[in-house]
């Protein structure tokens, strides 16, 4: 690849992102702002959950690249144990707490 294909690459990468970006901005500027909810605020509220799905997920289910059953990912055991408790409890010390201790225990078992 030459020079100015790569500069181009660049360039082209650059505005793409740039105009991405900006489209939330303007697109926000158009919404009505009394009392209601507006669509991007609604679908901007599951961002948070899909990118902490995003990085949790291959961290428990991934071993050395590949795909880890469950009887050999003690990660995976207790990152579903500690989703449970999280789910059951809402009480983040306490899902910390059971999903370490049991990632420890399996670990020292294994």
């Amino acid at each position: 690849m030459n020079d100015s294909t790569f500069l181009l690459i660049v360039v082209v990468i650059g505005v793409a992102t740039y105009l991405l970006r900006f489209s939330f901005i303007g697109a926000a500027r158009h919404e009505p702002r009394a009392g209601k909810e507006s669509a991007w605020q609604r679908a901007l509220r599951y961002v948070p959950v899909a990118v902490l799905s995003a990085l949790i997920a291959p961290a428990l289910t991934l071993r050395s690249g590949a795909l880890a059953l469950p009887w050999q990912n003690p990660r995976l055991i207790a990152g579903l144990v500690a989703a449970l408790v999280a789910w059951r409890t809402r009480n983040v010390l306490a899902t910390l707490a059971v999903g370490m201790a049991l990632l420890w225990l399996l670990q020292a078992l294994g």
